[in-house]
């Protein structure tokens, strides 16, 4: 599936149109779609350095949340159910085209790697905690967080792709990529916040200063 799937993307990026291209065409470029394609395709723009996209995709990234944790059997089989603010989201060619080609590189590298294993991982119960999963990584990606965008985006591609192969050893790699998100925001907005004090205390003693 994944290698027809990476064939597929590659001939779409060849074949998309020479203005803007929505998201919706890039979702329909994978056929129909589930849960976890769907999840692939809205985090790897925000691996991408792509201004604004994060802020937008993170509010679709929490309605995949949501149908995880409702554990919807339609698994979102269409991409036109898309939140319309999102499928309506127009990237300029070129980077369509990336996103595109990096998601047929990713979906070549998960047919090499990824086997259905830790089924238990992947279904049934557990997606109730891998949607609490993906709602935190949606809001670390629409936080304004300097390259907060990149490890949450990867932590779910790999969720995803353990949705799509059912591999549970995928979703435990998705999981470990998001502590790692968790802390370097953490140590972000911990660094932003003792700068922030530092620089406060400077501007607060500068008249002082002066008429030292």
């Amino acid at each position: 599936m994944t290698q027809a799937l990476s064939e597929r993307l590659s001939r779409a990026a060849a074949d998309l149109p020479p203005d803007s291209v929505t998201l919706q065409t890039l979702a329909a470029a994978h056929g129909p779609a589930a849960q976890g394609t769907l999840l692939i395709l809205l985090s790897a723009p925000c691996v991408l350095p792509v201004p604004g996209v994060g802020s937008v995709l993170g509010w679709g990234l929490l309605a995949i949340a949501i149908a995880l944790w409702r554990q919807d059997p339609l698994q979102l089989q269409s991409h036109a159910q898309l939140p319309t603010q999102v499928a309506d989201i127009q990237l300029p060619r070129l980077w369509a085209e990336r996103v595109l080609k990096l998601l047929a590189r990713f979906y070549a590298a998960a047919g090499r790697m990824a086997r259905t294993r830790l089924t238990h991982l992947t279904e049934g119960g557990a997606q109730r905690w891998l949607a609490a999963k993906v709602g935190l990584m949606a809001v670390l990606i629409v936080l304004p967080i300097p390259l907060g965008n990149l490890f949450p985006a990867i932590s779910l591609m790999l969720v995803g792709m353990g949705l799509v192969a059912r591999d549970g050893l995928a979703i435990l790699a998705g999981s470990a990529m998001a502590a790692v998100s968790v802390l370097f925001s953490v140590a972000v907005l911990a660094a932003g916040w003792i700068w922030g004090l530092e620089l406060w205390d400077l501007i607060a003693n500068l008249p002082t200063q002066i008429m030292g």
